[in-house]
């Protein structure tokens, strides 16, 4: 890799870094404002029968399952961010691959604002309610995690059909497969 092509890879990753920590913010500050405008009251109805603001504690993982397993939650979320981070990391500063930047970024805001929640609470604040169809309470992370796993499946499926489109992931340095 040239010194050029590292120097584009450096400001990158402290763009997409900087991205993060700025969709990480957007997550915290309406935790705070559906903590401090919910708690302990009433849910907040903004289209009857379909979407409410309903702030929940949730001790556990998506629709309530391991409650309490916050261990379990920091080691996933810890190799989850080991994970965005190489694959920022390997990624080529090239154009093709900047929805697969873009839906990285996403995952990685999404898993560092609940992991913040646990760390500071032990539990991770939830305040969305889709009544209509009765769907778990979630929060703006989850929203980042959930859109940005299910694009990535189709982005895979649909965009990067090249047998060739994931060896950076595995290539040595200074070396192609």
């Amino acid at each position: 890799m040239g010194s050029s092509e590292a120097t584009v890879k450096r400001s990158l990753l402290l763009l997409e870094t900087a991205a993060m920590a700025v969709l990480v913010l957007l997550d915290q500050v309406t935790k705070i404002a559906a903590e401090g405008g919910l708690k302990g009251k009433e849910s907040l109805v903004l289209i009857p029968g379909v979407l409410e603001f309903f702030y929940l504690e949730n001790h556990g993982a998506a629709f309530g399952v391991l409650q309490n397993a916050r261990g379990f939650f920091l080691l996933v979320t810890f190799l989850a961010m080991a994970a965005v981070f190489y694959v920022l990391f390997k990624m080529p500063p090239v154009r093709k691959y900047l929805p697969l930047r873009i839906l990285v970024v996403l995952i990685g805001a999404g898993a560092i604002g609940n992991v913040i929640d646990r760390i500071a609470f032990s539990y991770v604040r939830d305040f969305i309610y889709f009544s209509l169809i009765d769907f778990p309470v979630f929060n703006v992370a989850d929203i980042y995690v959930t859109c940005a796993t299910i694009l990535l499946a189709l982005t895979i499926l649909f965009y990067y059909k090249d047998d060739h489109d994931f060896d950076f992931l595995y290539r040595k340095k200074g070396k192609d497969l």
